[in-house]
């Protein structure tokens, strides 16, 4: 049984600051559950990793915002996402007054003691929670592993992987989903990138391996070249499972919609997002390539890589 989060309000928001307009969010919102799809991620929780000026509303997660989302939905169907270090000791309490049911908890492998004191928090709350290990192409698999186990015993309800680079290929997600779920008794959760072109056949692969969490976005709308697509996974689930509970046909209308009313939607693969996921670096590095012909940024990219995996 598979458990699917559309990511679009919250991934998609690095193409368009977060600014989402409130009648689109809560059409999304509703387009997303009539597809069929478990839960909606609706916004981060007082900013990403690094502030960003001007932040817009699925950046900030206001708790009046998700009461709008939860009146259309139910609580049922809205998470949040955040990192420990940018709320306070009442956000948690906060969202889940306000009609959040799921949380998703960003942590490092090697420093997490944050994150897991969020996670006891959240668990005596109610909420289901998810510790979403970021960059994993760049954690050390041992101490991940480990890490996994570790918030398994917090009480943690899915162990995310998240291929924040977009860098795995179907061989490596298969190994690591299987290496996290022989030291696991919790669901395990992918949230592939793009930029090799490779979230749906890794999203196949964590399927194959026991994973049974899977993140997508409308278009593929998300930070560098996108997420999975929302429409070209339930076009596979479907076609694999014909009497799977999906309605592809509302996934395909909310591609339509989000494409006539968000700009920034526009599916894209620049080439040096390609050779950030080749070279498993962060997009935060892209600007670190520079502006000149696409071969001088292999090299770049080349170079950069070096120093990032000697750090």
């Amino acid at each position: 049984m598979l458990t699917n989060i559309d990511v679009t309000l919250r991934d998609g928001g690095y193409r368009n600051n977060f600014s989402f307009p409130r009648d689109y969010a809560l059409a999304h919102a509703e387009l997303s559950v009539k597809a069929g799809l478990e839960w909606v991620e609706i916004a981060y929780r007082k900013g990403s990793f690094k502030p960003v000026p001007g932040i817009g509303p699925t950046g900030r997660g206001d708790d009046e915002y998700i009461r709008a989302v939860a009146e259309v939905v139910g609580p049922e169907r809205v998470g949040m996402i955040l990192h420990p270090k940018n709320i306070d000791r009442d956000d948690l309490g906060q969202m889940y007054e306000a009609g959040a049911r799921l949380v998703r908890i960003c942590v490092n492998a090697a420093d997490m003691a944050d994150g897991l004191e969020t996670v006891r928090t959240a668990k005596a709350l109610g909420f289901t929670v998810a510790v979403n290990f970021t960059r994993v192409t760049q954690q050390d698999r041992r101490t991940l592993v480990h890490a996994a186990a570790e918030a398994a015993e917090y009480g943690t309800d899915v162990v995310y992987l998240a291929d924040s680079n977009g860098s795995l290929t179907p061989d490596e997600t298969r190994r690591l989903v299987t290496s996290v779920g022989h030291v696991v008794p919790c669901a395990i959760g992918l949230h592939p990138h793009n930029n090799l072109g490779l979230a749906l056949a890794n999203s196949i692969a964590a399927v194959e391996a026991g994973a049974t969490w899977i993140d997508s976005s409308v278009l593929g709308m998300g930070k560098g070249p996108g997420n999975l697509p929302t429409e070209q996974w339930l076009a596979y689930l479907t076609r694999r499972d014909p009497g799977a509970a999906y309605d592809l046909g509302s996934a395909l209308g909310l591609a339509e919609l989000l494409a006539g009313r968000v700009a920034e939607s526009a599916p894209e693969l620049p080439l040096p997002d390609l050779l950030l996921g080749w070279f498993d670096l962060a997009v935060e590095h892209r600007a670190r390539l520079g502006n000149q012909d696409i071969v001088d940024q292999f090299a770049a990219a080349a170079a950069l890589a070096q120093v990032v995996s000697a750090a």
